[in-house]
């Protein structure tokens, strides 16, 4: 059975919600952070970074939320989470993945701790990284068309800017958030 390591406050709850839109059977193993757990070796056998999430399937040992989310998708095909491996959409799903991470959450923390991102931080500022998403997105009411992966990576950004005080999004973005929260398996970012 799959294992996920979990604390309610970090970012396991992004697994929570792609193990939930899965249908996966799996089982919540709980992280405290005031006793340290998460830097107990037995803990850091799973994540040597000590940070959530911390995934177990088997033999397999995972951490970070895009490798979870992209190993997900493609052991539980029947959720339709991923587009197929010919598929002509899945260059742009890998990329959407990859940027949810390597740019867009690192731009959002720099806007929300009202810090500069000069070029050499090796990411956009927010202002790009959230025009970049918007237009990927365009009139669909996903990022692909349909719910994928790809909308638990980069809407759960948007679902936390929203929730810790960020500014208003524009009006497409702000309609996107809302179908997210919608979704019943949201529940876990909603907070």
């Amino acid at each position: 059975m799959i294992k996920l390591y979990f604390n309610p406050q970090s970012r396991a709850t992004i697994t929570k919600w792609m193990l939930d839109e899965c249908g996966a059977t799996y089982e919540l193993v709980p992280v405290d952070f005031a006793t340290r757990e998460h830097k107990a070796p037995a803990f850091l056998a799973v994540n040597p970074a000590g940070k959530l999430p911390a995934m177990v399937d088997g033999d397999v040992r995972m951490f970070e939320n895009a490798a979870i989310c992209l190993y997900l998708a493609d052991k539980f095909p029947d959720a339709h989470l991923a587009p197929p491996l010919d598929s002509p959409e899945r260059g742009r799903y890998l990329s959407l993945m990859v940027y949810s991470t390597s740019q867009l959450e690192p731009a959002m923390g720099d806007a929300l701790l009202k810090l500069e991102t000069p070029p050499s931080r090796g990411w956009t500022t927010f202002d790009v990284a959230r025009s970049v998403v918007e237009q990927e997105l365009g009139d669909k009411p996903y990022l692909l068309g349909e719910f994928t992966a790809a909308d638990i990576m980069i809407g759960s950004m948007f679902i936390w800017m929203r929730r810790f005080g960020g500014p208003k999004e524009s009006p497409r973005l702000e309609a996107y958030v809302d179908r997210l929260l919608a979704r019943p398996h949201a529940a876990a970012v909603r907070g």
